[in-house]
């Protein structure tokens, strides 16, 4: 950058000894004119040519920390993030006034002498002396850059900030060592710009294009002289001469800048007049970074785009390399969020759950074949206030979420995947009682469960009563039928395969072993669910979820990003025999008021013990989705409640979850095809005998791994009889 130039025509070395000898002459120099008198007489002392050629001079200048920029799937901005508000700009795109002003007050020798501007200590050292204390200094523009460097080198680090600044010989030697070696590399065009770029001018702005954007909401190109002189006025003091804080110092302040720079001849005396003159003319943009600033809905997403950025080694070997990255920023982050799908998404929470309910919402859609996480929302929006929250309720506690919640009967598909991939029939009926013991013993991973204390679990009401088909249990959702199809085949099947799908707890700990995760009691994200359901979309391949698409540097090259890994985990005839039989489950089943009109669609309701959470996972062919709503706190259960301004006697997975469900989906997929499903023939099996219930319910998930267990939104997995509404299909909804 710019052109070389040795300073003043002197040697590095001549320039060292020459600056010495006035420092020895003098009684002080640098520190002589920055510290008291008695400082001095240490330079003297041990100011020698031979010491000062053996300080290093190798300057290793940090990149500057700069803003991210985070964009959606179309290029639309979602947020700026970074430590610090910088943009680094080249010299040509800062104005010619800031130039001239800059140098006028801080150095206006800069361009007549070397990286030491030896009359200026001379004058400096007069005057101070005169004085008797520190009036002036003699810092050269060079030498203020190389204090910069290691101010920015030391980052929010108070210590190295400490001793990057500090008053002392030993500092300003090494800066006079290291300026001469940055005059001979850069050249005086390159300080200036690297200068301009480097510099704090006070409301969180570094560099002259941040300054340029706070205080006048422009870019440092289209500064004009009276603009230039404030900026080059602030370099001084920042918060003395902070024009949003007293106007009045700061004119002041910019108008001695004007005087500077017409005394050296860079405008005339008229135009120095003139611009003393006029008004201050700022045009305040305040300073935002983070997800906070995030447009509306998003900030949740946004910040998980920052912990998947902090903790994929893709962008770093350690976490501190990559904290470092993230810290300098300087990064354009194109992210997978479709704006449709986001608004999407908002409006259906918006119209779902209120702000200030008891309860909450979370709303996750992912693309299947691609784990694009298209939208993600929640109810009490990322922020600190009333109602506001920083957790993530979308997502696992390792990127910003809490434990997660039970799923429910959510769970039960991956239970009749895993017991089809074993070549278990679809035709398969099982007694299905009212209620019953948990079988025991059962096969686990690990060795067998043994239902010691006789724990019994139940069916919504005393009416669902079998024999069930693999079919019909789906659809009514029916609680005994899946502990038995589990208790068969053995938990390590669902296990194993939930793992393949990448159903995980939240809280990062193993899955019980016990037949009742068969009814969801593995505390999970929607994330979570979105992403596994999205594996039946694809027949049978999960695909990883991914926040973010591609990411260019500081230097404008491509960044590499992570790639979603997509892995084949069960046959196409499993996946599609579970398509049909969520395809049921909306059509005439427990999630009937979820169905989208016009595309093809499946999915499944869940709803816990207690109904401490109530959930709705489902897909087309091209998107997936889940939604949970429930007390974050697992406190409030969801009975006798207003949720969205609607009041509740009970809340079913249907119910309430299934309506923000559609309306998200709904939106998301406005304009996108409409692909159907592979669909398999499911023959009614041969049941004499068999009596239908009148109104068939609902099973709720819930308990822990093992039947009796209280943890939040457990407890046993017996169930008082429910009064269900009339206007489902049989009265039922699902768990």
């Amino acid at each position: 950058m710019g052109n070389k130039r040795s300073g003043g025509g002197l040697s590095p070395a001549q320039q060292a000894a020459k600056f010495l000898g006035v420092s020895v002459v003098a009684g002080a120099v640098l520190a002589g004119i920055a510290l008291p008198a008695a400082g001095a007489l240490g330079l003297a002392a041990k100011g020698s040519v031979e010491g000062f050629d053996e300080l290093p001079a190798n300057l290793k200048t940090p990149p500057l920390s700069q803003r991210s920029t985070i964009l959606d799937a179309e290029g639309g901005k979602i947020a700026t993030v970074y430590d610090r508000d910088r943009t680094v700009v080249p010299l040509k795109d800062i104005s010619p006034y800031m130039q001239k002003a800059i140098v006028a007050i801080e150095d206006s020798r800069f361009y007549e002498h070397g990286a030491i501007d030896l009359k200026g200590i001379l004058r400096a050292v007069n005057e101070n002396a005169q004085s008797g204390g520190v009036s002036q200094g003699a810092s050269t523009l060079t030498q203020q850059y190389v204090k910069n460097v290691f101010v920015e080198e030391a980052g929010d680090d108070a210590d190295k900030v400490a001793e990057a600044t500090q008053q002392t010989i030993g500092r300003k030697v090494r800066e006079l060592k290291f300026a001469i070696q940055i005059e001979e590399e850069l050249g005086k065009k390159g300080i200036l710009e690297n200068y301009l770029n480097i510099t704090f001018f006070g409301q969180q702005a570094y560099g002259v294009e941040a300054a340029a954007q706070r205080y006048f909401s422009k870019p440092a190109k289209d500064l004009n002289l009276q603009e230039s002189a404030l900026l080059a006025g602030l370099v001084q003091s920042p918060s003395r001469y902070d024009p949003v804080n007293d106007e009045q110092e700061a004119t002041k302040r910019r108008n001695t800048v004007i005087q500077r720079m017409a005394a050296v001849r860079d405008i005339t005396p008229e135009e120095a007049e003139k611009a003393k003159k006029s008004p201050l003319g700022l045009k305040i943009s305040r300073p935002s970074s983070g997800c906070i600033t995030a447009v509306k809905g998003a900030g949740f997403f946004c910040d998980y785009v920052r912990r998947a950025f902090l903790s994929d080694p893709v962008f770093g070997k350690t976490p501190e390399d990559r904290q470092k990255t993230w810290r300098r920023g300087g990064l354009t982050i194109r992210t997978t969020l479709e704006p449709k799908a986001q608004e999407s998404v908002q409006a259906a929470i918006e119209n779902g759950v209120n702000q200030d309910d008891d309860v909450a919402t979370a709303v996750a859609l992912v693309e299947p074949g691609t784990g694009k996480i298209t939208g993600m929302g929640q109810s009490r929006p990322y922020g600190y206030g009333e109602n506001e929250m920083e957790m993530n309720l979308s997502v696992n506690a390792s990127m910003g979420g809490g434990a997660g919640y039970q799923p429910g009967s959510t769970f039960k598909p991956i239970v009749a995947a895993a017991a089809l991939e074993r070549g278990m029939p679809v035709t398969k009926t099982y007694s299905s009682p009212y209620e019953m013991q948990y079988p025991s013993p059962v096969a686990t991973c690990s060795g067998n469960y043994v239902n010691t204390s006789s724990e019994e679990l139940a069916n919504e009401n005393d009416k669902e009563v079998g024999p069930y088909s693999m079919k019909e249990a789906t659809a009514l959702s029916v609680n005994t039928y899946f502990v038995q199809m589990i208790s068969e085949i053995g938990t390590c099947p669902v296990v194993e395969l939930s793992k393949k799908m990448g159903i995980e707890r939240s809280d990062g700990n193993d899955f019980g072993q016990g037949p009742s995760i068969a009814l969801g009691t593995e505390e999970v994200s929607p994330l979570t669910m979105a992403s596994a359901y999205a594996t039946f979309a694809t027949r049978g391949t999960y695909c990883s979820p991914i926040a973010i698409a591609s990411i260019t540097g500081p230097d404008k090259k491509s960044v590499p990003v992570p790639k979603s890994t997509c892995t084949k985990v069960m046959s196409e005839k499993t996946a599609d025999t579970v398509n049909t039989l969520l395809r049921g489950v909306v059509e005439d089943g427990t999630g009937r008021q979820a169905g989208l009109d016009g595309r093809a669609s499946a999915g499944k309701t869940g709803t816990t013990d207690f109904r401490y959470a109530a959930w709705f996972a489902g897909y087309t062919p091209n998107l997936s989705g889940a939604v949970w709503v429930g007390d974050p706190q697992h406190k409030r259960q969801m009975v006798d409640i207003n949720i969205g301004g609607q009041y509740h006697e009970k809340v079913f997975g249907g119910e309430v979850p299934g309506p923000i469900w559609k309306t998200a989906m709904a939106g998301a997929l406005e304009g996108k095809e409409a692909p159907g499903f592979n669909l398999v023939n499911i023959p009614e099996p041969d049941k004499p005998g068999k009596k239908k219930p009148k109104r068939p319910g609902n099973g709720n998930g819930g308990g822990n791994d093992k039947p009796g267990g209280n943890r939040p939104g457990g407890g046993d997995n017996r169930l008082p009889d429910i009064e269900l509404p009339s206007d489902l299909f049989g009265g039922g909804e699902g768990r």
